[in-house]
């Protein structure tokens, strides 16, 4: 028995070792190339987003009236905690990434509770849970700690390297501005156009470099903090219309998110990624010479 979980783990890590030393092809060319790198390029992003897909495919399957009669957002939060201890135990993510993740949960879980709260109420979650503080479910913050996820791996599976990335306290500061405007908004006014246009600035330089294949691409860092938005914000779609939660404009009927929660998420975004390259920082260098 144990010598076929040990092959088990030892299978699951070899899929990620397989998609990084992917043997050169240097003779390929052309359409095929590009077709080539599009699908290994689809198979890492699919990977990178395990933890997000498994948990939010557990969010929209899982009955609203819960199972056996647990409450659904109790399950919710032990399907997350299985998924993680399963990610681990399989080698597809490090203690150091666990330790990450659980950090982006608790980031989460602080502003869910402030927007939650009786003098905010900026969402809602309905349906009874055991596993509520403050009025949130736990599980909630697992949302915010899938984005981490998804970066981390991504990071690791497509060799990301950043060109041009602007000293690290100046995107601290940034990250700071962007995570505390969600709350301070409410109060002194909402500076989300503002920091968003001091983070093109700071990051219009920046390019992403990755690897899908055998040769280096490029992108542009700003571009790819608009896309993960972009593809939260649909998620975000999903999710309200399974009643995971509920914003105000909701609560009759369901109706699109609306389309300025796709900056926030960007802005999201880049905090994000400010932490995860911010803690890689102190572990190794990232810059490319210029």
């Amino acid at each position: 028995m144990n010598m076929s979980r040990t092959r088990a783990r030892s299978g699951l890590a070899g899929i990620d070792r397989l998609l990084t030393d992917l043997p050169p092809m240097p003779d390929l060319a052309g359409l095929r190339r590009f077709c080539v790198e599009f699908l290994l390029f689809g198979i890492k992003e699919a990977r990178a987003c395990l933890f997000a897909g498994l948990f939010f495919v557990s969010i929209f399957a899982m009955p609203r009236a819960g199972l056996y009669g647990i409450p659904r957002y109790d399950l919710l939060l032990v399907v997350a905690l299985a998924i993680q201890i399963w990610m681990v135990w399989a080698r597809l993510e490090t203690l150091d990434e666990m330790k990450a993740i659980c950090l982006f949960h608790l980031i989460g879980f602080a502003l869910e509770v402030f927007k939650t709260s009786g003098a905010i109420q900026s969402w809602a979650y309905p349906d009874f849970a055991y596993t509520k503080l403050l009025g949130v479910p736990l599980f909630s913050g697992f949302m915010y700690a899938a984005v981490g996820s998804y970066i981390i791996q991504a990071w690791r599976l497509l060799d990301v390297r950043i060109r041009h990335h602007p000293p690290y306290w100046m995107a601290v500061l940034v990250a700071l501005a962007i995570y505390g405007n969600f709350f301070t908004h409410h109060f002194i006014g909402d500076y989300r156009w503002y920091i968003a246009a001091l983070a093109i600035g700071l990051y219009a330089r920046a390019t992403v470099i990755y690897r899908p294949f055998d040769r280096d691409r490029r992108m542009p860092l700003i571009l790819a903090f608009i896309l993960i938005g972009f593809f939260i914000w649909l998620a975000e779609n999903i999710s309200t219309f399974f009643a995971v939660w509920h914003y105000p404009n909701q609560l009759g009927a369901w109706s699109t998110v609306h389309l300025g929660k796709w900056s926030s998420w960007t802005l999201l975004v880049i905090m994000t990624f400010t932490i995860v390259a911010s803690l890689k920082h102190v572990r190794e260098r990232i810059y490319i010479p210029t």
